[in-house]
């Protein structure tokens, strides 16, 4: 059989760490094994009832075929509204364009700016498929560290320093996944300052987890503070977290019209419209009861609260609060150079991982797929009675290292 052969783009990639960790997870549960997965970063709520009523209703009305490229009207003019009500950020029809979920949104910002050595600026932690998106777009990722000391946030001195001549684009993700890491209006003033002396650097702002909020506040967004920033900025969103949409598949990109001109036929020849029942929901869920998203944001602060008091009485790990999304960022520091009963050492977070996995059947993700180490990332979007058993779990995996 002749051997196929692939694009460069392909080779210099890898598949998704997260998505990787939960196929493992799901493998060792179908061999039998009892496994508690805190890999996915998926709401375990049903979407809301009104939400799937709209969705019912427009299936009853043909809403079978095509849509516009863009998306139709009536999602594009709630998101529009949403923008305004919640973001304070203006936007008219032509700027705003619907793709199938934020990851697509954000490659295809990607493919349509970035050429050969074009530079992206990433602080870590970060999602696991900002570096690979990167590259398969043929840009180089440069990673930021943003130590647990600094809150996981970038600071202006870091950007400064990291910015060059092929500097293409910022990315900025607030909260953050993994960390819960949300930047203030004081630090985002800061980073602009900065971003001001190099008006060749345009941002892009990943605010998927934007409502998933445990301190109370409202999540600022760089253009409120700087609205000086607008002409290269790119705001990506979507309904997949917000609303337990994941399988809806719908994000979307706010914008100046060249860039949503050049998306539109980018995609047009690519993904195509998006599933049009799948927008009338959306819209539904932008336009509705916001309801859901208070009780479920409660839900999960009561898990994350439950779950870093039981973290903290495991000797060798420490997990600072997220003040949002729905993950905890574990560091695990304290069990490096320990070793498992039957003499292997654990010289990386990656090797914790697996005695926690083996030894317990817990499935995490390690802190290397997100740039910062040494950490794991475990999900609360998942039952507390789930969490509770992972915690006992990842004591007694603990308590058996020597």
């Amino acid at each position: 059989m002749t051997q196929p052969t692939f694009a460069a783009r392909i080779r210099r990639i890898k598949p998704s760490p997260s998505t990787a960790a939960a196929d493992r997870a799901n493998e060792l549960r179908r061999q039998g094994k009892s496994i508690v997965n805190l890999v996915v970063g998926e709401p375990d709520f049903d979407t809301p009832a009104h939400i799937r009523e709209a969705a019912v209703n427009a299936l009853g009305k043909g809403a079978t075929r095509y849509t516009l490229m863009a998306g139709t009207v009536e999602v594009r003019q709630a998101i529009v509204a949403k923008l305004e009500r919640e973001n304070h950020l203006r936007y008219g029809l032509d700027e705003v364009i619907v793709t199938s979920g934020a990851k697509s949104a954000i490659y295809s910002a990607f493919a349509i700016t970035i050429e050969e050595g074009d530079e992206v600026l990433i602080p870590a932690p970060y999602w696991v498929s900002y570096p690979d998106m990167v590259l398969a777009c043929d840009g180089r990722p440069v990673t930021l560290p943003c130590p647990e000391e600094s809150g996981f946030k970038l600071t202006p001195a870091q950007l400064e320093s990291a910015i060059t001549r092929r500097t293409r684009w910022l990315l900025i993700n607030s909260p953050s996944n993994p960390t819960g890491a949300s930047y203030t209006a004081e630090e985002y003033e800061g980073l602009a300052a900065v971003l001001d002396r190099h008006p060749h650097v345009q941002v892009m702002t990943d605010d998927i987890y934007e409502h998933i909020r445990f301190d109370g506040q409202r999540t600022v967004h760089l253009l409120e503070v700087a609205p000086r920033l607008r002409d290269r900025t790119l705001v990506i969103n979507g309904v997949s977290k917000t609303y337990a949409m994941t399988g809806w598949r719908i994000g979307y990109i706010a914008g100046p019209r060249p860039y949503i001109q050049a998306l539109d036929t980018l995609l047009s020849q690519s993904t195509g419209s998006c599933c049009h029942v799948s927008q009338v929901a959306s819209a539904a869920a932008m336009n509705g009861d916001q309801s859901f998203v208070i009780e479920s944001v409660a839900i999960y602060k009561q898990r994350r609260d439950r779950t870093v008091e039981a973290l903290g009485k495991i000797p060798g790990l420490s997990v600072t609060p997220p003040p949002g999304a729905f993950y905890l960022y574990v560091n695990c520091g304290g069990l490096i150079g320990r070793k498992t009963v039957d003499g292997k050492l654990l010289a990386t977070d990656g090797d914790v991982v697996m005695h926690l996995l083996e030894s317990e059947g817990v499935a995490v993700v390690a802190g290397t797929a997100y740039g910062l180490s040494p950490f794991f990332r475990m999900s609360i979007a998942t039952s507390l009675e789930t969490l509770e058993e992972g915690c006992k779990r990842i004591a007694r995996a603990v308590s058996a290292l020597v």
